[in-house]
């Protein structure tokens, strides 16, 4: 076994990108079987290196990267993903690849759908086979079944939440034959704390069937919970490589950072005792896998209402209902006033805002830059960042206005970026997910809703979040209302907290009460 080569060995990698140098002389090894966990803020290089391994177009497009793959002791140099699924490496993207309108099975099986012969093929060829729906839905639910959690094969892409849509990438993933070595870019990160320990058992079963996996996650206790080592990265560099048994949360996160992160939890005030704000009375959303059936629900002006649960009980149908992103029905009175469902507009008009868990697909104009990102919201809906011109007869953008704007955020939030004109699509995940939070800050709204601010975000980056939420509810007397599938995430900021189970309210507790009273809560039938 001594003389027999890794798996998977890095040596000496290089990347520079937009003009950064994004890895510098990275070093790594795995073995078969082997769970590696991938850990480091964001920007810190990971997807970056995961792209090199994985043969991904926008390396090769940039200038290629220095330095040697090896697989199984030969070196390696993939043009395409195309080459490295063929190798038997497998990757569950950040953001989703899925095709949409397809179903789960058709996504799982793409390209590799079995067939049916037919006597018309034997003439004229494959092209007139037929596919063989009942074994690809057999191989389907087979790599479903793999991962302990129930996702509806035939449902579409278009219709799922993103926690299913998540584990309908990694089904496509474990439907596989052939592969080697799993890449896993924060696939926990739309997930309940339940759906993630299924997917962490899973994990514990491709490693006993020889399967490596390369784990990126900002949830710590994951990584020592499934890992054998752990990687830490901070600024393009390899900072730490050592046995999961030999470190512990605070290690890793000072190791990360730089700095000790601490725990917000620890200030909580009392809630407050004020006047209702806003009082939604029995909504419904048509939202598909995140149904709202029947909802009554008051927040209080100034406070941060939490709501949590399960994926797939509807706490996300909530805000989208809300703020007319899906049909719904049942009313919605905010300050005094009723608001029409089903109009997006009257929303904003209202100094409503919502920051979708869709960052990619609801929240950001991914060809634009920062300052159109975080201006244009604002410009569009109450003429904020224009000048008159001709005596008020036109009005043009402030562009002075604009910059500082979005420099302040850039600061407040902590952004990297090479500057403000970089384009949105251009950043990490968590550093897009910020720059959606500063367009809800510019516009100032009265109320804000927030839905998985910190879906991919790292630790550094995720008590900065959670903290600028805080000092915007507190220095403005903003309220919020924060979706999140993470109940400790909701317990630090959050002064009351909702737990919908079934599409409705299961029941609201102070923020804290302990972990299990909520977990009784989300487990609970609501008749």
């Amino acid at each position: 076994m001594s003389n027999q080569a890794p798996l998977l060995e890095l040596k000496n990698i290089k990347k520079d990108f937009f003009g950064n140098q994004v890895l510098e002389d990275i070093n790594l090894t795995l073995d078969e079987g082997e769970v590696l966990g991938l850990v480091g803020e964001n920007g810190a290089g990971k997807s970056t290196l995961m792209k090199i391994l994985f043969g991904m177009t926008d390396i090769r497009d940039t200038g290629g990267y220095g330095g040697d793959v090896l697989l199984n002791g030969q070196k390696v140099n993939f043009n395409s993903p195309f080459d490295a699924l063929a190798a038997g490496i497998g990757m569950v993207h950040q953001e989703f690849s899925l095709i949409p309108g397809f179903t789960a099975t058709e996504n799982i099986l793409l390209n590799r759908e079995p067939q049916k012969k037919s006597v018309a093929a034997e003439v004229f060829g494959e092209r007139l086979n037929t596919l063989d729906r009942k074994d690809m839905q057999r191989q389907a639910e087979e790599a479903i079944d793999k991962m302990g959690v129930r996702i509806e094969g035939e449902m579409s892409i278009n219709d799922m939440p993103v926690g299913h849509k998540q584990f309908t990438e990694i089904a496509r993933e474990l439907s596989k034959a052939q592969l080697k070595l799993l890449i896993l870019d924060e696939p926990t990160a739309v997930l309940t704390e339940q759906e993630a320990e299924a997917l962490l058992d899973s994990i514990r079963g491709m490693s006993k069937r020889g399967i490596a996996v390369i784990f990126i996650t900002h949830r710590l206790q994951e990584i020592l919970n499934v890992c054998n080592k752990v990687a830490v990265m901070r600024d393009g560099v390899l900072v730490k490589d050592v046995p999961a048994a030999e470190t512990n949360i605070t290690e890793i996160t000072r190791w990360m950072v730089g700095r000790s992160v601490t725990d917000s939890a620890k200030d909580r005030r009392d809630p407050p005792e004020t006047e209702t704000i806003m009082s939604i009375q029995r909504l419904w959303v048509d939202m598909p896998g995140e149904t709202v059936r029947d909802v009554t629900l008051d927040v209080r002006r100034g406070e941060i209402l939490g709501i949590g649960g399960l994926a797939g009980q509807g706490k996300l149908g909530i805000p989208n209902g809300v703020m007319g992103l899906y049909p719904a029905g049942g009313k919605v009175v905010f300050d005094g006033k009723e608001i029409p469902l089903n109009q997006p507009r009257a929303c904003l008009d209202s100094q409503l805002a919502f920051v979708s868990e869709d960052r990619r697909g609801v929240g950001l104009l991914l060809d634009e830059s920062l300052e159109w990102n975080i201006a244009f919201p604002a410009m569009q809906i109450h003429d904020r960042f224009l000048k008159p011109v001709l005596g008020g007869l036109v009005k043009w953008r402030d562009e002075k206005a604009i910059r500082e704007v979005t420099a302040r955020y850039i600061d407040d939030l902590k952004i990297k970026c090479t500057s403000s004109k970089q384009k949105a699509k251009e950043l990490s995940g968590g550093n897009q997910q910020k720059v959606c939070l500063a367009k809800a800050f510019a516009l100032e709204p009265k109320f804000l809703f927030v839905s998985e601010p910190t879906r991919g975000i790292d630790v550094g980056a995720k008590a900065l979040v959670l903290e600028a939420l805080k000092q915007f509810n507190r220095d403005s007397g903003i309220t919020i209302v924060m979706i999140s599938s993470e109940l400790e995430e909701l317990r630090q900021i959050c002064d009351r907290i909702a737990i919908v189970s079934g599409g409705r309210i299961a029941g609201i507790l102070p923020a804290g009460r302990s972990s299990e009273a909520f977990g009784e809560l989300m487990v609970s039938s609501v008749v």
